[in-house]
C-alpha cells in the first residue's frame, strides 16, 4: 500500500526514527505518530475485526479510530501522540486484546 499523504510544508525539521512492527519509520520531529505512519505505510494500523488496513478517522483526537499499542500493551492515541527517538509501536493489539489497557 502506497501512502496518500504527502507533506507539503516544514521539511527541514530534524528527523525522529521510530519502531513500528519492528521496523524503522521516519519522520520529522514534532510530527504525531498518524502523521509518521500516513507518510510511510501509507496506514495507521490493521482492524480489529477484520484485520484490514485502517488509517484513523477524525484524524483529531475524538473517534478512537487511531489506537495503536506499545510493546507492554499500552494504548497510544496516534493522533495526538508525538513521535519521538525510540518510540517503539505496534499496529495490532498484543495478543488481540483490543480494549487493553487505555
Amino acid at each position: 500500500m502506497s501512502a496518500r499523504f504527502v507533506r507539503l510544508a516544514e521539511a527541514d525539521r530534524p528527523t525522529v526514527t521510530i519502531t513500528v512492527d519492528g521496523a524503522p519509520v521516519d519522520a520529522l520531529a514534532g510530527d504525531t505518530v498518524l502523521t509518521a505512519m500516513m507518510l510511510t505505510k501509507g496506514f495507521l494500523r490493521y482492524g480489529e475485526f477484520d484485520d484490514a488496513p485502517r488509517a484513523g478517522f477524525c484524524l483529531m483526537g475524538a473517534c478512537q479510530d487511531c489506537w495503536v499499542w506499545t510493546p507492554s500493551g499500552t494504548k497510544v492515541r496516534a493522533c495526538s501522540t508525538l513521535v519521538a527517538e525510540g518510540l517503539t509501536l505496534t499496529t495490532r493489539a498484543p495478543d488481540g486484546l483490543w480494549l487493553a489497557r487505555a
